[in-house]
């Protein structure tokens, strides 16, 4: 990439991301460059408006090139902002995090649509939190819920607290670290997960992007994808975790539906529904509790 953003005005910047980006073989060049744009520049829409004309500064142009040049070399426009926005919220990231994507608000819907009071004191467990967006976005609906959220990974919890704390939910969200469920207590009347279901051998064939800026620890599905569902169903039905009328919602892989079926009805739950993306492609498992189940029985390891 030759030249510099210096000199030019704000809508000229932009033009010039663009050309470069799709320059640079990169998809979606004139949004990428929009993004950066606005993001590197702490600008709104409305600045291109009635002050596009306005020209960079010496420091708004280095920024700006110096962000192009990244996303040239393949970085996402997310990952270059440091943050990114997920159900009408912004959301901080960091590389123990995921990108929140749009297939992942699938997951809240389908959550919100099994709840039949809205304005409940609900008690809301998050799985594999992450940067704790699917949390942010069910509390931002349910007034009166509180929500825990769980992550294997300390700068992950840490990234969600500020994420809840940020956007007004701190005082009805707490985090732990843990490895799924365990050691978890107490019953849920909402428990959601995106938990990581790429088969691990499918990982290298991945987007560039994907591979090599994700979370490897948010991706590993294990040798067939499933790990992490085994280790999430059998938990909640071991431990009692979820209420009686409760529901779990999963987000899934595309061709894994059978799959968490069969692995959830041997684990005792009912079958929900499934909810299918904005691309047709199927997304949300949901499950309940059959009525009056037994208790499960508890194993003291005698």
């Amino acid at each position: 990439m030759s030249g510099s953003s210096r000199g030019l005005s704000r809508r000229a910047a932009l033009r010039r991301c663009a050309v470069a980006l799709e320059a640079g073989g990169l998809g979606e060049a004139a949004g990428d460059a929009r993004f950066l744009l606005l993001g590197i520049l702490g600008l709104e829409a409305r600045d291109l408006l009635v002050a596009g004309d306005r020209l960079l500064d010496g420091s708004e142009a280095a920024a700006l090139d110096s962000a192009l040049a990244r996303r040239l070399s393949g970085e996402p426009v997310a990952r270059i902002l440091g943050t990114w926005e997920f159900w009408g919220l912004p959301i901080r990231l960091t590389p123990e995090t995921l990108v929140p994507r749009p297939d992942t608000e699938v997951l809240v819907e389908a959550a919100l649509a099994n709840l039949s009071d809205r304005s409940a004191p609900l008690r809301c467990l998050d799985l594999g939190t992450g940067s704790g967006c699917i949390l942010a976005a069910l509390l931002s609906e349910l007034p009166r819920a509180f929500g825990l959220g769980l992550d294997r990974s300390e700068a992950a919890l840490a990234t969600a607290r500020h994420n809840l704390a940020a956007n007004g939910f701190g005082g009805r969200a707490a985090f732990a670290a843990a490895d799924w469920c365990d050691a978890l207590q107490g019953r849920f009347d909402l428990v959601v997960s995106n938990p990581p279901y790429i088969v691990r051998d499918v990982i290298p064939t991945l987007h560039r992007e994907v591979r090599t800026h994700d979370p490897l620890a948010a991706l590993d599905g294990g040798a067939d994808g499933l790990d992490a569902y085994r280790r999430i169903l059998d938990g909640i039905r071991t431990q009692n975790l979820l209420a009686p009328a409760g529901t779990l919602a999963l987000e899934i892989g595309y061709d894994q539906a059978a799959a968490v079926r069969g692995l959830a009805a041997a684990a005792g739950f009912v079958d929900c529904g499934l909810t299918r993306d904005l691309s047709g492609h199927d997304r949300v498992l949901c499950f309940g509790l059959p009525k009056g189940a037994a208790e499960p029985q508890v194993r003291d390891g005698s």
